[in-house]
């Protein structure tokens, strides 16, 4: 007889999401094979995440809950389970951005995690460590949903022209990427500008921030270092900052040209190349 893993119900958002999987599958007098046949999942997945061993999806949950008629109960759980696994330091980040109903941020080297595709989401993650790359790609995927939710953000995002030539995970991912750039052109929530060479010195040299603004509470300023965020609302700093985006926001490409250049970019830099035969392009 195989060893079943009890879970603590109070240890964690996924050991609770965890035991109750397993309460309410047993209670429908199922299998984890059975359930899994009917979600369409593995019988193994389902008992990884009963036993806490694997982060469950949103997508996973909707499955879960239309199965076992739960009336949404995974859902709602794993919008907590997903946060919790996000690191310490950055999990009132991830607060500020389902709070904020405006997020403006400038990156200069990379596209910012809420616009990310995929692939390049997992190259990311996966430059320096390995281990639980799906469930941590997972996490910062789900991210995204604040900005399919009813009454999403504004998000605005002023992106270095070296983001756009950065090749992160190969040619394939940075294809994939600028498509989905390209995908929010004409939705007037997701705003994407290119800071392009041309510009010169700006205002952001510094370095990469974030501004968040809300209905009623004071706009907070976050910037990011090695495993470590630092948010601040002092207003000087708030002040500084939003001065800065102004700039930077007047001194990038318009929203048509700067679609035109990642479009650009993406079939000349990134598009499928014959090669000679020595394995080098060949224009």
């Amino acid at each position: 007889m195989s060893h079943i893993n009890i879970l603590d119900p109070g240890a964690s958002p996924l050991d609770y999401y965890g035991f109750e999987l397993r309460r309410m599958r047993e209670a429908a007098g199922l299998t984890q094979r059975q359930l899994g046949d009917i979600l369409n999942y593995t019988g193994s997945l389902v008992g990884q995440v009963e036993t806490a061993r694997k982060v469950p999806t949103p997508e996973f949950s909707e499955r879960v809950d239309a199965a076992l008629g739960t009336g949404g109960l995974f859902s709602r759980l794993v919008e907590l389970v997903l946060r919790s696994q996000l690191p310490a330091w950055f999990r009132q980040v991830a607060e500020l951005e389902a709070r904020a109903v405006e997020i403006c941020t400038f990156q200069t080297h990379m596209v910012h995690g809420l616009v990310q595709a995929p692939a390049y989401a997992r190259a990311v993650l996966g430059v320096l460590y390995k281990d639980h790359l799906d469930d941590r790609t997972a996490v910062r995927l789900a991210r995204q949903r604040i900005l399919k939710k009813g009454e999403p953000p504004v998000f605005w995002l002023v992106l270095s022209e070296a983001a756009l030539l950065q090749e992160i995970g190969g040619p394939a991912v940075m294809r994939e990427q600028l498509a989905h750039l390209l995908a929010f052109d004409g939705d007037p929530r997701i705003n994407v500008q290119v800071l392009p060479f041309a510009a010169g010195a700006h205002p952001g040299t510094q370095g990469s921030f974030n501004i968040y603004r809300f209905t009623a509470d004071p706009a907070i300023v976050y910037t990011e270092g090695y495993g470590i965020g630092y948010p601040s609302a002092n207003p000087d700093a708030v002040k500084d900052c939003s001065l800065r985006y102004d700039h930077l926001r007047a001194a990038a490409l318009s929203l048509k040209d700067s679609a035109e250049l990642i479009r650009r970019v993406m079939e000349e830099r990134y598009g499928e190349q014959r090669r000679d035969s020595d394995g080098d392009p060949v224009a």
